[in-house]
């Protein structure tokens, strides 16, 4: 596998990549940055915010739908408007949103976290048909946010406990069943998960803050490779090219002296799996 660098943009702390399906487009955020980032014509494009800015699903072939530290909002891509569909911890200043992804159904899954992760501060919502239900409470770090394609269960982290969790879901709406259960633990091997998605066999591609890497693991949790990046902090992948076989990174120069000038890149591998294609919110 060979990494290349597939925008060379330092981000502070760059997040969220979404692979858009209809335009074939993969979009990324710096969080800290406060800004939005694509490619377009082979050069780099952003739109920058007022707010912090972390996560996105795709509603149209124009409109996304963007997690900010106080909204959900929808986004025009053409004209740069948006529109505030529901208010996320707006009245918390202590909060801002960081890992999301759109579920099987249609609605959004988002997490909150401390602007200086101060424990238990965040939470993880899902928005569905209009409504924004909270689903876990505590939360110091939310990441890893993802779902199954058979449906069956959604994945979520809380980073400062080295755990990723599974979270069974009903088939019919897609609300949660039942207790999560443990996944994976990374406690032991010292590892912090980031941000993750799963392929379309059902696999599960964790990135490993600090650890250079984002680690496969199968359906039951066992390790299966790790493919290892020129950037320490790798913050979440995504799926996305022609054939949905490029495996896109980002990453954080954020808190590293020095940075080298890999750290805060965003990253693309062809690997021998295919992802599944993002889901359309529906609002």
């Amino acid at each position: 596998m060979s990494v290349t660098v597939f925008d060379p943009t330092q981000c502070r702390l760059g997040e969220g990549p979404l692979w858009h399906p209809i335009r074939e487009q993969l979009f990324w955020f710096d969080i800290l940055g406060k800004r939005l980032l694509t490619r377009e014509a082979g050069k780099t494009r952003h739109w920058q915010f007022d707010e912090h800015v972390s996560a996105a699903g795709w509603i149209s072939k124009n409109e996304l739908m963007i997690a900010s530290e106080t909204a959900l909002s929808r986004f025009d891509l053409t004209t740069g408007g948006h529109e505030t569909l529901v208010e996320l911890e707006a009245e918390n200043p202590v909060t801002r949103s960081n890992d999301g992804r759109a579920d099987p159904w249609g609605g959004f899954w988002i997490g909150t976290m401390g602007k200086n992760a101060e424990p238990g501060a965040g939470k993880i919502y899902r928005y569905y048909h209009g409504e924004m239900r909270r689903l876990v409470d505590e939360v110091t770090i939310s990441n890893a946010i993802c779902f199954a394609p058979d449906r069956s269960c959604a994945y979520y982290s809380d980073t400062a406990e080295k755990r990723i969790m599974r979270q069974a879901l009903e088939q019919e709406n897609g609300w949660p069943e039942g207790e999560a259960e443990v996944f994976v633990d990374l406690a032991e091997y010292e590892l912090n998960p980031d941000g993750a998605v799963v392929d379309a066999f059902g696999n599960l591609w964790n990135a490993q803050w600090g650890a250079s890497r984002v680690a496969q693991y199968d359906a039951r949790g066992h390790f299966m490779q790790a493919v290892e990046f020129p950037a320490s902090q790798i913050s979440c992948p995504a799926f996305g090219g022609p054939d949905l076989s490029t495996l896109f990174a980002t990453s954080a120069a954020h808190g590293l002296r020095p940075a080298t000038a890999a750290d805060g890149q965003t990253f693309a591998v062809d690997v021998d799996v295919k992802g599944q294609p993002e889901h359309q919110v529906k609002v």
